[in-house]
């Protein structure tokens, strides 16, 4: 079946250019032509080169430059467009940790989230960066734990509003699974502080707008509880009837088809789509970034796609990171990243 044409095109950034985001994206032009077309790589022309001549046992594409991004709806089949949006790079190592492809990571990320600002793209594919890498490039990359936060504050910035006027939250998804995160890149303790009456019931809120466009009726929502059973009526915390149960109730009176908190040990089952299409809830509200993360790569991280969802745009990205030990050796699965665009193609086409 054919897919609907793109009034805009999709960029998609590179990630670290040492580990495996150049590969995965000359995988998915050569795997997925089809989805590819009206997409482009909004990075550097060398890496893409030096990327396509990575995959083997397959006829490598020509890597071809570009100079705006309309032109990538426009370039022939059988073509990975590339338009330079960053300095001219030297070839940087595969699978070291390295300040410049941090800095090369971040400058892609910042061109893309501006140019889907000014309305010149439709959507932003991200490939994994290293927050190592991305630290070490000093700033204004530095203060950003990943992308989400990045492309946070950049939305913020150009809206002329604060980070809390601009919330954003991590949704994970496969084909069997959806989860939101209340909190993202905390340590644990402080993800035990960010769990508040406020940012449940915010999160709530940005799960039910973003999942109605998309299913075409209310989400059915599930609350995880942060303690085992939900906290047992208080035996094994009180924060469940303190927070979740108020958050709950006040969702469900503004409309939202929220229900819990369940015990986070089987509510993720429950959401889990059955081999017949059934599915007890189409999403769930994790408490913090660990309780939600590994359920749904359980699944199958080579399948999970990573949603920004609050955002004044659209952007996926892959559910796994670089692979260090894997770059440079064209044996990196791209099935995440062909996932990844997608869901960007189904958003921008539900959008529209």
């Amino acid at each position: 079946m054919s897919l609907p044409g793109l009034t805009l095109p999709i960029a998609i950034t590179p990630g670290d250019p040492c580990g495996i985001g150049p590969e995965i994206i000359a995988k998915a032009w050569i795997t997925a032509p089809e989805l590819t077309r009206g997409c482009f790589v909004a990075g550097d022309v060398d890496l893409m080169r030096r990327a396509m001549s990575l995959v083997q046992g397959a006829p490598c594409f020509p890597v071809c430059e570009i100079e705006s991004p309309a032109q990538a709806l426009n370039v022939p089949p059988r073509c990975l467009p590339v338009m330079q949006v960053v300095p001219v790079a030297p070839p940087l190592p595969w699978g070291q940790i390295d300040a410049r492809s941090g800095r090369l990571a971040g400058e892609a990320v910042l061109w893309a989230t501006r140019a889907a600002l000014r309305g010149e793209i439709s959507a932003v594919v991200t490939a994994p960066l290293n927050k190592e890498a991305l630290h070490a490039a000093g700033p204004p990359y530095d203060q950003y734990p990943g992308h989400t936060e990045l492309l946070q504050a950049e939305s913020a910035r150009h809206a002329g509003v604060t980070l809390t006027q601009m919330p954003v939250r991590m949704m994970l998804a496969n084909d069997e699974l959806r989860v939101v995160l209340v909190s993202i890149h905390l340590s644990l303790r402080e993800a035990l502080d960010a769990i508040t009456g406020d940012r449940v019931l915010e999160t709530l809120r940005i799960t039910h707008h973003a999942l109605t466009p998309l299913l075409g009726r209310k989400p059915r929502i599930a609350i995880a509880g942060l303690n085992p059973h939900a906290g047992e009526g208080g035996l094994f915390g009180r924060e469940e009837i303190e927070i979740l149960q108020p958050c709950v109730s006040a969702a469900r009176t503004e409309g939202i088809d929220a229900q819990g908190p369940f015990a986070p040990d089987t509510v993720f089952m429950r959401a889990r789509q059955r081999p017949d299409g059934y599915r007890e809830f189409d999403v769930v509200i994790a408490m913090y970034h660990d309780q939600g993360l590994i359920p749904v790569k359980y699944l199958g991280v080579e399948q999970g796609v990573n949603v920004t969802l609050g955002l004044p745009l659209i952007r996926t990205s892959p559910d796994h990171g670089t692979a260090m030990d894997l770059a440079g050796q064209g044996k990196a699965d791209a099935s995440s990243m062909v996932q990844a665009i997608r869901m960007a193609r189904h958003r921008v086409t539900d959008a529209t």
